[in-house]
């Protein structure tokens, strides 16, 4: 049974879970991230990759973010107002490699009006990006400002 994207807090349910598409880490676009936001060895060269912790050339973290943004947009999540931020914690138990193809999974684990502000609420994911391997590459808890629809 398909359900409409929330568009609202009162849309959100707990457990509710979202998939999003996937999406192929490449060298170069590994590289090309690395060159204008992350210059580390480990992400530009895989030569000099070797010798470090990662063992290989290894995908900025932040760079796995912005993918899991771009897979979260996606991923059946119509917020009004677009995906706003309201703080997350993010962790990167394993490296993203190049050819890895990711996938989010996301659960709301959390839902709360504001009582400081009645337009709006909070609704809190619980999102793992996963490899083809279904290892998890970075585990993300967010918080997400969902406005209150007016009825």
């Amino acid at each position: 049974m398909s359900h409409p994207a929330p568009t609202h807090l009162q849309d959100f349910a707990l457990g509710q879970t979202f998939v999003s598409t996937q999406y192929e880490m490449t060298s170069e676009a590994i590289k090309a991230f690395a060159a204008q936001f992350d210059p580390q060895p480990f992400h530009l060269d895989e030569a000099a990759a070797v010798d470090t912790l990662f063992a290989g050339l290894a995908a900025s973290g932040w760079h796995t973010a912005s993918v899991t943004m771009r897979l979260l947009v996606g991923s059946g999540l119509a917020v009004e107002g677009g995906l706003v931020g309201a703080g997350a914690e993010l962790r990167w138990p394993r490296p993203t490699r190049p050819g890895d193809v990711l996938r989010v999974i996301s659960e709301v684990t959390d839902i709360k009006t504001s009582p400081a502000r009645p337009a709006r609420g909070l609704v809190t994911l619980k999102s793992e990006t996963r490899n083809q391997h279904g290892d998890i590459v970075q585990l993300m808890t967010s918080r997400l400002s969902v406005p209150v629809r007016v009825e």
